[in-house]
């Protein structure tokens, strides 16, 4: 007997988010993600197999919509007369301010960096299966995350180091 797709929802709603975050950064074009993933999963869903991974499924439906507002974004035309002055400072809606310096931190990763954290780390897939999602093999893919937390660890600390010496 198969779940009811709200379960699906509720339970994996918040690892598909990561992962959308994680590789467009925080903000609408996650959302964006995320519902897409959800709405795809929803047309899909009377044709998936009792024993589908639905995880490792919906990681792998939302790396698509990812890839496919990354190619949107592309075709995006820029309004070049009026541009704003400064970054806004409102971040995500529902973040609070560690999670958005988190976000932050994350996006200046190298792409491949990225992509491994969040499809290993924050989507839950193996490093064999975020090998096939962004090419290489698994040991790259293991190299590249370890690459990216170590710059993340670095980032935190020099941080954290700053916060003690202004106190």
């Amino acid at each position: 007997m198969r779940e009811p797709f709200e379960r699906v929802v509720h339970d994996h709603g918040a690892t598909v988010l990561r992962v959308c975050r994680a590789v467009l950064g925080p903000g609408p074009d996650a959302d964006d993600a995320w519902s897409e993933t959800f709405l795809a999963a929803l047309t899909a869903w009377p044709g998936l197999g009792e024993v589908t991974n639905m995880e490792a499924w919906l990681v792998r439906v939302a790396h698509h919509k990812a890839i496919d507002i990354t190619r949107a974004r592309a075709r995006r035309a820029l309004p070049s007369a009026a541009l704003p002055d400064e970054v806004s400072t409102i971040g995500a809606p529902g973040a609070d301010a560690d999670g958005d310096e988190l976000w932050a931190e994350v996006a200046r990763l190298p792409e491949r960096q990225r992509l491994a954290i969040a499809y290993h780390w924050f989507g839950g897939l193996s490093h064999a299966e975020t090998a096939e999602l962004i090419g290489g093999s698994p040991v790259a893919v293991r190299r590249a995350a370890s690459d990216g937390l170590r710059a993340l660890r670095r980032r935190y600390e020099a941080g954290d180091a700053r916060e003690g010496e202004a106190r």
